[in-house]
């Protein structure tokens, strides 16, 4: 049987590294060539070649900028690659974009909606993995009033009001109370979503993302805020195609404003008795969102528990071929999403575990359980960062 290290997925660890590859996930070693054919870097080695590559680089350089432009009306950050497979390219490190354009980042932000102590410190391990990726957008909490009384921010007493100044202190998070908005008689698990369309509300900022809480963030995701404007961008809801073709409010990218606002709480109160957030956005903008793609913005836990042959509404494809290690080398984002598995923060018995995870495969006649791995992975990898960023608070924080 090949085995798989959770600490090979190097596009997650905090450690530095190439991204797994395929062989090295799988384990397979390959014959080393009998005979050393010349390199490219042995060719390079060449005074004159080199000289003579640099000349026509130089030249080549002067040529195409004189001859070529950026496409008319498209933005300056998209002059680069206007492929509509491509991604808009993610400006460089501090306020100034891979163009050379200034970005101004306090303009953008990403939001969170609290309910209770465990979506609390969810929001505040997302947050953490923002800091930990060097994201440059502004970072907004919306908690519940009664869980921290700005006046005593200073000396915080309680658990949750000490995890607020956590957030505020460590991971420059600004924190904006509110009032949890609840339908009641409603299913517990949903009752409280509508409190996510507060983002709408934020018009202090140009762009916010929204992301839910029972998820990780695997990579950067600042790209999103130097997409054309738009009221509403969000990804499909690919796990429930073809039965249910509706947009994902997992992630929403969305252009506050009192219009906005205002439409979505007089949708919110004139909603149906089983609408919730997700049903009321799309509701909204379903016809005219600007459809972000779920790969790699929108993942499931769930799909690496399916089997190689049921993943094509997420590969977009019948005929692409299942690459679990590539998959997850291309999420950026991933939700917790796995019934009849709990969330990971729920305590579950270990029986319950053993029977949810995924099933070892036959790959080139051999078995591979890298989809285990990786599944049993997240859960872990969800558990320790809890306890590391949740738990153990000193009995006070004060602000330095």
């Amino acid at each position: 049987m090949l085995n798989f290290s959770w600490q090979q997925l190097t596009s997650y660890s905090p450690l530095s590294g190439s991204p797994i590859t395929r062989d090295s996930a799988a384990m397979i070693p390959s014959e080393s060539p009998s005979r050393r054919w010349p390199t490219v870097a042995d060719s390079l080695a060449s005074r004159k070649l080199r000289l003579l590559l640099a000349t026509a680089l130089i030249i080549s350089l002067f040529l195409a900028y004189h001859r070529y432009g950026a496409p008319a009306g498209l933005p300056t950050e998209w002059a680069e690659g206007n492929s509509a497979s491509q991604q808009p390219p993610a400006p460089a490190s501090g306020t100034t974009g891979n163009t050379g354009v200034d970005v101004d980042w306090s303009r953008f932000a990403y939001t969170q909606y609290v309910t209770d102590s465990d979506y609390l410190c969810n929001s505040v391990m997302l947050f953490e993995r923002l800091q930990h990726l060097e994201s440059r957008a502004d970072r907004v909490m919306m908690y519940p009033s009664h869980m921290l009384d700005p006046t005593a921010a200073s000396s915080p007493t309680s658990r949750d009001a000490r995890l607020l100044i956590k957030a505020r202190d460590e991971y420059n998070v600004k924190l904006v109370p509110i009032e949890v908005q609840r339908r009641d008689g409603a299913d517990r698990t949903w009752a409280e979503s509508f409190t996510k369309l507060l983002a709408f509300n934020q018009t202090q900022y140009e762009r916010v993302l929204s992301l839910d809480s029972d998820s990780v963030v695997l990579q950067s995701m600042d790209e999103l805020f130097l997409l054309p404007p738009c009221p509403m961008a969000m990804p499909r809801a690919y796990w429930l195609y073809p039965d249910t073709k509706i947009l994902s409010s997992q992630v929403m990218l969305l252009q506050p404003s009192t219009t906005e606002f205002d439409r979505v709480m007089d949708a919110v109160s004139t909603s149906a008795r089983g609408d919730y957030d997700m049903e009321i956005v799309n509701t909204l903008y379903g016809d005219s969102a600007l459809v972000l793609p779920h790969r790699p913005y929108d993942a499931l836990t769930a799909e690496f528990r399916a089997a190689p042959d049921r993943h094509g509404y997420y590969l977009g494809s019948e005929t692409e071929e299942w690459d679990p290690v590539a998959a997850f080398n291309e999420v950026k984002f991933l939700h917790f999403s796995d019934w009849p598995t709990p969330k990971p923060w729920l305590s579950t018995p270990e029986s319950t575990k053993l029977k949810m995870q995924p099933e070892c495969h036959m790959r080139n006649g051999v078995e591979s359980c890298i989809e285990r791995d990786m599944w049993n992975g997240f859960y872990d990898d969800f558990r320790q960062r809890r306890k590391r960023v949740c738990e153990n608070l000193p009995a006070e924080r004060l602000r330095r």
